[in-house]
């Protein structure tokens, strides 16, 4: 979906191989994370990050998962993430997760 929107993508297939991506593409402006990933899961890696931004808000980060319980939702929240995204989900889910980032795409997708 993000490729549609003519933006480039870089794919990590776990959050340690992520985590490298990011050292490599240090401007990166949105991160769609999965929860569920091996070597780092989602929240390790999103610790990750956040720790090393620090205060930045930069990247973005939503969290896509699974994971539906009102209290996971809001552990990827307290740890850093600025959305949070349910699978299996639409683009037009992710036209609004991004319009509440003030992300607006003007349905290119």
């Amino acid at each position: 979906m993000v490729r549609k929107m003519r933006h480039e993508t870089i794919e990590a297939a776990n959050g340690k191989e992520a985590l490298a991506q990011l050292e490599t593409h240090p401007d990166v402006g949105l991160i769609l994370l999965d929860w569920n990933m091996p070597e780092m899961d989602g929240m390790e890696l999103l610790d990750a990050i956040r720790e090393k931004r620090g205060s930045l808000r930069k990247p973005l980060i939503i969290v896509v998962s699974t994971e539906s319980e009102r209290e996971k939702i809001m552990q990827a929240v307290q740890r850093g993430a600025d959305e949070y995204i349910m699978k299996p989900f639409t683009k037009e889910i992710l036209l609004e997760k991004l319009a509440l980032l003030g992300i607006d795409y003007d349905n290119r997708l």
